[in-house]
């Protein structure tokens, strides 16, 4: 799809609705942290401990809000969470909600090759298989980075879709897998992570200004006609002070009767099945690297 710098066709959503929301959970626990010291585990507590909050503490209060606001979310799972933890995967389809993969050790691409994603995404695959009884229809990288090769293969296993890009605001098509986008903006890991221990981060960002940006966000989106995808974790967002923000953005779009308020699942079913489909398609392009050629000058 090449640019017209002319407005795209107006994303359509079901039953007439304006917008939709999408609430996801990257329910990573420590598995960023093992894959950073995949060769030899340094014998210190505090950012593990900081990361096993969310499974002990903050996952639960996520669940109650979710369920006092009638929200059905998307949790995307590394592998070896749900490995260490088998009552996770099956606990979170119980209660209503999506699940979704995640890298097998929230490995990042840049540490991967081909081969090694391929063997990740189908233990992967075959673990919440084994644990579930149920067939995952989704892909999230860790990290938010895809390669051609890593579109291939959520096509080949016959996923239906990926989140993990951000080309449009609203579902888009992507070397022929539906994209279910994400943005930066929307994550609360960029404003409210910090692990201390030496970590060189800056301190977390108010609360109250994150509130802001994102309620403006929603609400700008809504007016565009598009897709507001909110992405928490567990060990951040079930926070006391976070819970609190997050009330209050739920109890906004909640309360607005045009906003569609899905899980990724259903918001990848309504694309194909709708004249959406096709509209929005493009395609893994990867420029050639200028290589000798910068400032037009050639060797």
């Amino acid at each position: 799809m090449k640019s017209t710098y002319a407005p795209f066709p107006a994303y359509t959503w079901p039953e007439g609705k304006t917008s939709a929301a999408l609430f996801s959970v990257d329910v990573d626990a420590t598995a960023p942290f093992l894959w950073e010291h995949r060769d030899h585990l340094p014998e210190r507590l505090a950012r593990l401990e900081l990361r096993r909050f969310g499974l002990r503490s903050g996952l639960s209060r996520l669940l109650d809000l979710f369920a006092r606001y009638g929200v059905k979310a998307s949790f995307y799972v590394p592998a070896i969470v749900a490995e260490t933890d088998p009552d996770l995967l099956p606990a979170l389809l119980n209660a209503g909600h999506e699940i979704g993969l995640h890298g097998y050790f929230h490995e990042l691409v840049r540490d991967v090759d081909d081969r090694e994603f391929s063997a990740a995404i189908e233990a992967s695959l075959d673990l919440f298989l084994r644990q579930t009884g149920r067939r995952p229809v989704g892909f999230r990288s860790p990290a938010w980075e895809m390669t051609p090769h890593m579109l291939r293969e959520v096509k080949r296993l016959g996923l239906s879709y990926d989140s993990s890009l951000m080309g449009f605001d609203h579902p888009y098509e992507i070397d022929d897998v539906v994209e279910i986008p994400v943005q930066w903006a929307l994550d609360d890991a960029i404003f409210y992570k910090f692990e201390g221990s030496g970590n060189d981060r800056q301190a977390p960002v108010s609360g109250a200004a994150v509130l802001d940006d994102w309620l403006a966000e929603w609400r700008t989106l809504h007016r565009f006609g598009g897709l507001f995808t909110l992405t928490v974790h567990d060990w951040i967002s079930g926070r006391a002070q976070r819970i609190a923000l997050l009330e209050k953005l739920l109890e906004e779009i909640t309360a607005e009767s045009g906003a569609w308020v899905a899980t990724a699942e259903e918001i990848a079913r309504h694309h194909v099945a709708s004249a959406n489909s096709g509209h929005f398609a493009v395609t893994s392009d990867i420029p050639a690297a200028i290589g000798p050629r910068r400032f037009g000058f050639s060797s």
